[in-house]
């Protein structure tokens, strides 16, 4: 199984970085003039709906001259955000599955080789959420019924990066623990983010 993630993730690779490639290229040509302060006080404000609202504003307010003030625009560029962070954080835990010394210790190399594979399962959600984002269609029901889909997907996803954790509670504390908890916790703070993101946005569609 750990090979057929590892797979996927280099397959994905180039996929990755288009969208990183794509949100900075909204960033600067989405519109011809610097963001305003009321681009960025949106930002701020809807930021304050999530649980970790610094990290949020410092993760998304370079958006916001892509962003300008639309809170579906803004859930879309925090997936997107989100998706490249969670990916980054599947290589790193793939590449310490190979490489780190576990000091003997069984439990620790079955939390990295767990954490990897609901990481795997992270990314592919994150990207399944994106991609209804950019597909969003209609109003009223069916626009919240397409959203119920990314609430769906956003909710495992963070379900999975917090059971890479849980999967660390019965390891001696230092070293690998931290190390890969430390930046799981980095990619959680974005995903919870994201998701409020989305329910905000969910919360402003009219019923027709």
């Amino acid at each position: 199984m750990i090979t057929k993630k590892k797979m996927k993730i280099q397959i994905h690779s180039a996929f990755f970085f288009f969208i990183s490639t794509t949100l900075l290229t909204l960033t600067i040509a989405g519109n011809p003039f610097p963001p305003t302060s009321n681009d960025t006080d949106f930002i701020r404000t809807s930021c304050r709906t999530t649980l970790y609202p610094q990290t949020c504003y410092t993760s998304l307010s370079g958006y916001s001259n892509a962003v300008q003030q639309d809170p579906g625009r803004l859930a879309r560029v925090a997936i997107g955000v989100t998706l490249s962070k969670a990916t980054h954080m599947a290589r790193y835990v793939s590449n310490i599955t190979r490489k780190a010394d576990y000091a003997g210790i069984p439990r620790v190399a079955a939390a990295v080789h767990d954490c990897f594979s609901v990481f795997g399962d992270a990314v592919d959600e994150i990207r399944g959420s994106l991609r209804q984002m950019r597909r969003l269609t209609g109003t009223g029901e069916s626009l919240r019924f397409q959203l119920s889909n990314v609430q769906t997907w956003m909710s495992a996803a963070l379900t999975n990066v917090d059971t890479c954790t849980d999967g660390f509670e019965d390891v001696p504390d230092g070293g690998v623990k931290a190390d890969v908890c430390g930046r799981a916790v980095k990619v959680k703070e974005v995903t919870s983010n994201a998701l409020a993101l989305v329910n905000g946005f969910a919360n402003t569609i009219q019923a027709p």
